[in-house]
């Protein structure tokens, strides 16, 4: 994937992978069940483990727990694995970009979907910007609809972000290195078919520790955003007063990451 032949390593997604109560929870907040009787939780390990007493709730096939919302979700990922529908009416009624249009796809899970990158009264009022988010998507679902809701839109520039959901297990067990190689993937189907790369650190949070992508994106030519240096606490997390859950910037979270991903725009566009 890379002419040396050794990106493998490169990609320092991860340092380590402290996952505690809330990495569940944070799963359960993408798809829209909070558990209440969580205890502890392990992204490899059982879905949840509930209060002594609490009778045990049995598994869908994901792994997930077999709460309704979850399960509506183990019946999408069977129907839909890609969410290929979601944006499907959405890329048919949008036109190919002017000539000099700078077009930029922002790509990611739900905290890209709940970012109000788009139109008048979004982040970035008058700019050619498009949002391709899906709450609760992992990388290899990313990757599935990455032609349809990047490639085909026919962007200059693509923002990718993702990870996240990975790592909660969103989608079942994913090793780093699966991660990295979807990453990996976007990044170089974008190259391949012209489209300037920008690849986003996750932003912070508490229950599983990042470390950047920044050493693959020198290494590649690609630009680099981190998200995280500039939203993290003195505890390696979003602080309440830029998210409500820990997970989910708020608009004043927004308003932190916006001008370091127009930054970045920037400096792919020069490029």
């Amino acid at each position: 994937m890379n002419e040396g032949g050794n990106w493998r390593g490169q990609i320092a997604l991860l340092t380590a992978i402290t996952v505690g109560i809330g990495t569940r929870t944070s799963m359960a907040q993408e798809v829209g069940d909070t558990p209440s009787h969580t205890v502890s939780a392990s992204a490899h390990g059982p879905a949840m483990q509930l209060a002594v007493g609490t009778p045990a709730r049995k598994n869908a096939s994901s792994g997930h727990a077999n709460g309704s919302c979850l399960t509506d979700h183990d019946r999408e990922l069977l129907t839909d694995f890609g969410g290929l529908t979601h944006y499907e009416a959405a890329n048919t009624v949008l036109s190919s970009p002017a000539p000099g249009e700078n077009r930029v796809v922002f790509i990611g899970d739900s905290i890209t979907e709940s970012w109000k990158i788009e139109g008048p009264y979004g982040t970035f009022p008058g700019k050619p910007y498009i949002n391709r988010g899906i709450g609760g998507q992992t990388t290899p679902q990313m990757l599935v609809r990455f032609r349809q809701d990047v490639i085909e839109l026919q962007p200059t520039v693509v923002v990718i972000m993702g990870g996240t959901n990975d790592i909660a297990g969103n989608t079942g067990h994913m090793t780093l290195e699966q991660i990295e190689n979807n990453l990996a993937s976007m990044a170089d189907l974008a190259t391949v078919h012209g489209i300037r790369v920008v690849l986003c650190s996750v932003t912070p949070t508490v229950d599983y520790p990042w470390n950047q992508i920044e050493n693959y994106a020198a290494q590649k030519g690609y630009v680099y955003v981190d998200y995280y240096s500039a939203l993290k606490d003195e505890h390696g997390g979003l602080p309440p007063w830029l998210s409500k859950d820990g997970v989910h910037p708020l608009p004043t979270g927004f308003a932190i990451m916006a001008p370091l991903a127009e930054a970045g725009i920037e400096r792919a566009l020069a490029r």
